[in-house]
């Protein structure tokens, strides 16, 4: 009986979604979605969200503006509801006030984006979603509530406890190696034989995080090399000469790439955890582990340095001035213009060495004229410098960068 009653289930689900399909031909987007908003069936609701979504990937720019300007403003709180169910949770306080009060704070499109969700892939399609609305919004700054709201729920869908760290590596599916050529964005994998250099050699490791609703689409990666010492070139780190090593006979961990994958995703912090598991893991797995750094690119330094007053040359000087805009180029809120910089230095980790000709590629020389620098994680400090940093915003810095960047300062 239970199994004719699936089947008598399934056929009646599939002629209602078929009728409903067929009815909503006529209807506009904007239709579907307010209907989907109204709708307390689940096989109504699932099939109203598969066809707004499957629209959505036919849109043209647009289309798509014409969606996001209804859910603006359409679909946004309503100020006497606030106020009023405000009132009513202050004159009365209870649980039904108060619920009241915080469903009328919330805008409908937040309610929209989540019956969105309830179909398979929805979430990376949400995402993309939010890809196409950032690339709208250096026009459309009306769009920002909106993306507040994107963000607001991704920030939730996309929390820690939802990520899987896995290794990468070359036994890895090839769908997955192919995104991590397509989304390297720090040092290009140039072709496969690149990749396998990357991945394949025992002294080399990768890690990424993965979401269940994304499960073949990496979040973010970092490229790891296991060595002897902290390197103080990509060159020589991703050589297809260079020697490799056991892993139980490096000492240090360098993380020399990290690249996010996800456009839409922009800032939902992935990296910090991303950086702390795979500490943790690495620490376990090798404890001859001593040191845990960076060989990271300085992307903001020539584009400072143009805008920048110095008369300093740069030839010769590029190591001073990588040091000194490290230390000294910082935004109007006091953090550092740097973006690496602000990422690392917020982690907890220490300006260690700056290097010159430590990236000869076309990029390196266009960003920072070859140089690049090692932040350092010393486990031991890594929670002092945090909060130095976020509260005081001290930039924590060995002193031979320190003497470095007041060389600078003396010669002008």
């Amino acid at each position: 009986m239970s199994l004719l009653g699936d089947l008598v289930s399934t056929i009646f689900e599939r002629r209602y979604r078929r009728a409903l399909s067929q009815d909503a031909d006529a209807r506009t987007t904007t239709e579907l979605a307010t209907q989907l908003l109204g709708s307390h069936g689940e096989v109504s609701g699932g099939t109203l969200a598969r066809m707004i979504l499957d629209r959505y990937t036919q849109m043209g720019l647009d289309e798509k503006q014409a969606l996001f300007e209804f859910m603006t403003h359409d679909l946004e709180i309503e100020d006497e509801a606030v106020l009023t169910t405000l009132r009513g949770y202050r004159d009365a306080p209870s649980k039904h006030s108060y619920r009241a009060f915080a469903a009328a704070c919330e805008p409908q499109r937040q309610e929209l984006a989540r019956r969105l969700n309830q179909v398979p892939g929805a979430t990376g399609q949400l995402v993309a979603m939010r890809k196409d609305l950032l690339q709208l919004l250096p026009d459309h700054p009306e769009f920002e509530p909106l993306d507040v709201d994107f963000k607001h729920l991704f920030a939730s869908w996309f929390n820690r406890g939802f990520l899987v760290l896995s290794p990468i590596n070359w036994a890895s599916p090839a769908e997955t190696l192919e995104k991590i050529i397509a989304y390297e964005a720090v040092h290009a994998i140039d072709s496969w034989d690149d990749l396998r250099r990357r991945l394949q050699p025992a002294d080399r490791r990768c890690f990424g995080f993965f979401h269940p609703a994304m499960a073949d689409e990496p979040l973010i990666f970092v490229e790891v090399a296991l060595t002897r010492g902290i390197p103080g070139s990509v060159q020589a780190l991703l050589s297809d000469t260079r020697e490799t090593i056991a892993p139980e006979d490096a000492d240090t961990a360098v993380f020399y790439s990290i690249s996010n994958c996800q456009a839409g995703l922009a800032g939902i912090s992935f990296g910090n955890s991303l950086i702390k598991q795979v500490v943790s893991d690495l620490s376990r797995e090798l404890p001859g582990l001593s040191k845990f750094a960076t060989l990271s690119p300085i992307p903001g330094l020539n584009s400072w340095l143009q805008h920048s007053k110095s008369d300093v040359p740069v030839a010769g000087n590029e190591g001073a001035l990588a040091a000194h805009y490290l230390l000294e180029a910082k935004r109007t809120d006091g953090m550092p213009v740097d973006p690496v910089a602000r990422f690392h230095l917020g982690n907890g980790a220490t300006i260690h060495a700056v290097h010159t000709g430590a990236d000869v590629s076309e990029n390196g020389i266009a960003q920072s004229n070859g140089a690049m620098v090692n932040y350092l994680y010393d486990l031991g400090k890594i929670a002092k410098n945090h909060e130095d940093f976020v509260t005081h915003k001290t930039v924590t810095t060995s002193p031979e960068v320190r003497a470095l960047s007041a060389s600078l300062e003396a010669d002008t």
